[in-house]
């Protein structure tokens, strides 16, 4: 992922974030927070990982399927690995 490098920085922030922001939803469950101020703390989460994934989805269609220095079996494996993560992530 050596292209992911020039974006490294902003990527380790979105995922300190994220981290936070599952604290701060363990914190909500350990002291019995209302149920819509967790929801929202969920869903907040999500987006913020939904961000993440969207990010890294477009660096690696960039590098991985649309170089155009890349051969055909190069695309290929891109395009392989690029649907797997969506597939996964989707479930």
């Amino acid at each position: 992922m050596g292209h992911i490098s020039s974006s490294k920085d902003n990527l380790l922030k979105r995922v300190k974030r994220i981290a936070g922001q599952i604290q701060a939803i363990e914190r909500a469950l350990d002291t019995d927070e209302d149920c819509s101020k967790t929801l929202l703390l969920v869903a907040s989460t999500r987006g913020a990982i939904t961000g993440l994934m969207d990010e890294i989805i477009k660096e690696h269609a960039r590098e991985h399927v649309a170089n155009p220095a890349l051969s055909d079996e190069e695309r290929k494996k891109g395009v392989e690995e690029l649907l797997e993560a969506i597939r996964r992530y989707s479930k």
